[in-house]
């Protein structure tokens, strides 16, 4: 048995131990079935027909309604479609480079006099937040706002995946997103990704505000837990710093091998339309599938010392953190970007950059898993 505190502290011996049973198990805690495996959670992510997100339990769309996140089939391209362009690598790269590399610095004169500093509530999470409100048009909305827009939300869809009430502050929040979302179609702002999406002319104002509150937490929850997981990693391995100082293409492989250790999302949920036999398990119409991206991220089968954080590791691209199939995030190519620029800042311009010894911490959380907080300390 496991327990859904154990699989929220440390999950990976537990999944392991899972795994070793059978790719796909019953867990009690999450009165579904678990799966472990990398080529199970492929077919599983893949075959939206049979493993769908369109169902009333599906905890996102409780708090902000049907979105390309909860949608499946032609509802869900609907929806997604208008958002698809702007997110490919070249827009991104030519409309939000210099952006994302100006709010990281900014940040950092802040936090370089300090010569300490507590990373991903005062920079992962500002900068997530401050990239995702100049992509929405949201720019004149403070900060601090956005951030708490994005917890409210984001503590009432882990309430749901406990079991409990989503309770009032997360409803409340996604209704503000609501009318900043209105208010910037009604000013008639041009060139954010909203105004795109709304002159596309398949979404009406309420489909545009859920999808942009999707975006909204899926953009600072990857994006902040990409930077917060990757600089313990890195922090965590002796002389590791220098080398990706000096090697980009390194840089962008120790990225990708903490997405691999530790995806900021570690579990998504599917619903099977059918009864079916998924690696011997017989699963009912109706059944909650639930993939453990962590799980698959550290099958060994695939991915030989699993455990280990290794940035010369040949196969990290097979990494699942950013899902797969036709629900893979729409905003993997902005979270690389932002990921790659904070740390490069980070090391540039905080020299002798360190884990706080008095302050340790490590990843946790059943659904989004980062560190409470990341302290570090520089040489100033």
């Amino acid at each position: 048995m496991v327990t859904l505190a154990q699989l929220a502290d440390d999950p990976h011996p537990h999944l392991a131990r899972l795994r070793a049973q059978a790719p796909v198990v019953w867990v009690d805690a999450l009165g579904g079935w678990l799966v472990t495996g990398r080529a199970l959670a492929v077919e599983v992510m893949r075959d939206a027909a049979t493993f769908t997100v369109d169902d009333p339990r599906f905890t996102t769309a409780q708090v902000v309604g049907p979105s390309m996140l909860s949608l499946d089939g032609p509802e869900h391209a609907r929806h997604r479609d208008p958002f698809v362009e702007p997110f490919r690598p070249r827009v991104v790269h030519a409309a939000l480079g210099d952006a994302v590399r100006r709010e990281a610095d900014r940040l950092i004169d802040a936090l370089a006099p300090r010569g300490a500093a507590e990373l991903r509530r005062n920079f992962a999470g500002p900068l997530a937040a401050a990239v995702m409100a100049e992509v929405l048009g949201l720019a004149d909305i403070p900060v601090t706002t956005v951030l708490a827009w994005y917890d409210a939300i984001v503590r009432a869809v882990d309430l749901l995946t406990h079991g409990e009430a989503a309770g009032t502050e997360g409803p409340a929040a996604y209704r503000a997103l609501r009318d900043a979302v209105a208010g910037t179609l009604d000013a008639g702002a041009n060139g954010s990704l909203l105004a795109r999406a709304a002159a596309d002319g398949r979404l009406d104002r309420a489909e545009l505000a859920s999808n942009a509150a999707v975006l909204l937490f899926g953009g600072i929850e990857t994006t902040e837990a990409m930077i917060a997981n990757a600089a313990l990693h890195v922090l965590g391995e002796p002389g590791l710093v220098p080398r990706l100082s000096a090697d980009p293409d390194l840089l962008d492989a120790a990225i990708e091998e903490s997405l691999r250790l530790e995806p900021g999302a570690a579990v998504v949920d599917r619903y099977a339309t059918r009864d079916v036999e998924l690696a011997g398990a017989r699963v009912r119409a109706g059944d909650l599938v639930t993939v453990s991206l962590a799980g698959a991220n550290r099958d060994p089968d695939v991915f030989p010392d699993p455990d280990r954080f290794d940035v010369e590791r040949p196969n990290v691209r097979l990494q699942l953190a950013f899902a797969h199939g036709p629900h893979y995030c729409v905003g993997a190519h902005l979270a690389r970007l932002e990921a790659r620029t904070a740390l490069r800042a980070c090391f540039e311009r905080l020299p002798g950059l360190r884990l706080d010894p008095d302050r340790p911490s490590a990843p946790r959380g059943l659904v989004f898993r980062k560190p409470p907080t990341l302290a570090v300390r520089w040489d100033g």
